[in-house]
């Protein structure tokens, strides 16, 4: 077995290009374990923020096939969300072996995020590995991989002051908004959507001391949304607006909707449903959860029921989904401010520079422990045929050592061995043997450790190269895009 990792994040991409790539990324792990025969299992961590690919392969695999490998799985992504396949490989950072585990680790830790320390990723890391399990494409080393990461974590978040610190995507978008706002305790907020965030919006919210809450959502779970977390439901998203001065859209719709038709799509139908096509590609032409009319609205509603009052605070509106709620020509509305994932990439805050070194040895130390145990398992493989070998000799030299009792008991006229004698003798001999088989043990699961480092090194060099090639394209893509 061989783990394969496809990425692509904030961190090589504009939040553009990763939209588009991400487009249809809950049934890409499906579809590689049910067309890639080598793939035995798939996890798909899809966020804000990132997509990424973790791929358990049963097969050996060198610099040429890594490049075949990542080519197939680049164009089932290409089909998917509608880029082209050279797009969609030039796209990713490939990785193999240790570079897996080290990465996916940091990654769930908040190290590689885009708000450095935030602790929602933990919870993505995890539920993507529900959803591997519910669309059955996981395997035992991807389950070790991803229970590992989330306990490393855990012990990032209780171990040192950046899981203290409260980061998150949610708080740094409130961060931005207070200075636009009226103080927290009068302010109004509406959520739109009912998901994760949404749940970790209300409690940012309160925790600034904000209680004047309302949720809406298209797919009407609002009521159920407001019950379990004391907030109020709207039916009228116009009117919600119009009353308040800070809006959160983090409902993903549009993502989700993109995802139904790439999956129609992988699954042979050609044609999109109807009013769901563009030039630009799919998501040009989806309808945006807030579009720009339905502010103008609010926003004359709010001028009639103020009056001759001062002209009241900006909106604030703050889409957190990759995959936009929010149709960005709301920013062109007299009176509403608009903070995208962009804009809260740009206003990132720097964390102590000793507080990441302390959790990147953390991160660091069980990477190393989780890459021992599993060339150990792989050399286990060499001491169980060792073994196997030894027991067949047992079994001849006890055989042979019978054999010569029997003949010498019966040139004497006596009866054959009793089993009390060979017992006697098959404990001599496996007491030998096996004396004689703990230096070879040793050195077969040295050498095999040996033999499973040197062949990932060489992949984790071809995957390097891979990526530098990837990389080297998109700057030049860059650089004519200017």
């Amino acid at each position: 077995m061989v783990l394969l990792s496809l990425t692509a994040s904030h961190r090589e991409l504009d939040l553009d290009a990763l939209e588009r790539l991400s487009t249809g990324s809950s049934s890409v792990g499906r579809v590689v374990v049910g067309t890639c025969g080598p793939v035995a299992g798939a996890v798909v961590i899809s966020t804000c923020n990132r997509f990424e690919l973790y791929l358990d392969v049963d097969a050996p695999l060198s610099g040429d096939s890594i490049r075949h490998a990542t080519r197939h799985v680049a164009e089932l992504v290409a089909h998917a969300s509608g880029v082209t396949g050279d797009v969609a490989a030039r796209s990713f950072t490939v990785r193999t072996g240790p570079e897996v585990t080290e990465h996916l680790f940091a990654v769930a830790s908040g190290l590689d995020a885009m708000v450095v320390g935030e602790r929602e990723i933990a919870g993505q890391v995890k539920r993507s590995l529900a959803i591997a399990r519910e669309q059955e494409t996981t395997s035992k080393t991807l389950e070790l991989l991803f229970q590992t990461a989330s306990r490393t974590s855990k012990r990032v978040g209780t171990d040192t002051e950046l899981g203290a610190a409260g980061r998150s995507v949610v708080a740094l978008a409130l961060d931005l908004a207070e200075g636009e706002m009226p103080p927290w305790d009068g302010a109004r907020a509406v959520l739109i959507g009912t998901g994760s965030y949404a749940g970790a919006s209300v409690a940012a919210l309160r925790a600034r001391g904000c209680e004047d809450i309302s949720v809406y959502s298209q797919s009407g779970r609002a009521e159920a949304f407001a019950e379990s977390h004391g907030v109020r439901p709207v039916a009228s998203l116009v009117e919600a607006l119009s009353d308040a001065d800070i809006v959160v859209s983090c409902s993903g719709a549009r993502g989700r909707a993109l995802d139904a038709m790439a999956e129609g799509s992988l699954g042979g139908s050609t044609t999109p449903p109807r009013g769901l096509t563009g030039d630009a590609g799919p998501e040009a032409s989806l309808g945006h959860v807030l579009d720009a009319a339905a502010v103008v609205r609010a926003r004359e509603r709010a001028a009639d029921r103020a009056g001759d009052e001062p002209e009241p605070h900006p909106l604030v509106i703050l889409d957190l989904a990759l995959h936009r709620d929010v149709d960005p020509r709301v920013a062109d509305v007299e009176g509403v401010l608009l903070y995208d994932l962009a804009t809260l990439k740009a206003h990132a805050p720097a964390v102590a520079h000793d507080v990441v070194a302390q959790a990147q040895g953390i991160v660091d130390t069980a990477a190393r422990r989780f890459e021992e145990t599993r060339l150990g398992r792989e050399a286990d493989a060499a001491v169980v045929a060792l073994l196997d070998e030894a027991e067949v000799r047992v079994v001849a030299e006890i055989e042979a050592a019978v054999a010569r009792l029997t003949g010498e008991l019966a040139l004497r006229g006596e009866h054959a061995p009793e089993e009390a004698d060979v017992d006697v003798i098959a404990r001599d001999v496996r007491k030998r043997v096996h004396a004689d088989l703990h230096d070879k043990i040793v050195a077969v699961r040295a050498r095999a450790t040996a033999e499973a480092r040197a062949a990932e090194s060489a992949l984790v060099q071809g995957a390097e190269a891979l990526t530098m090639e990837a990389s080297t394209q998109r700057d030049a893509d860059h650089r004519s895009s200017r």
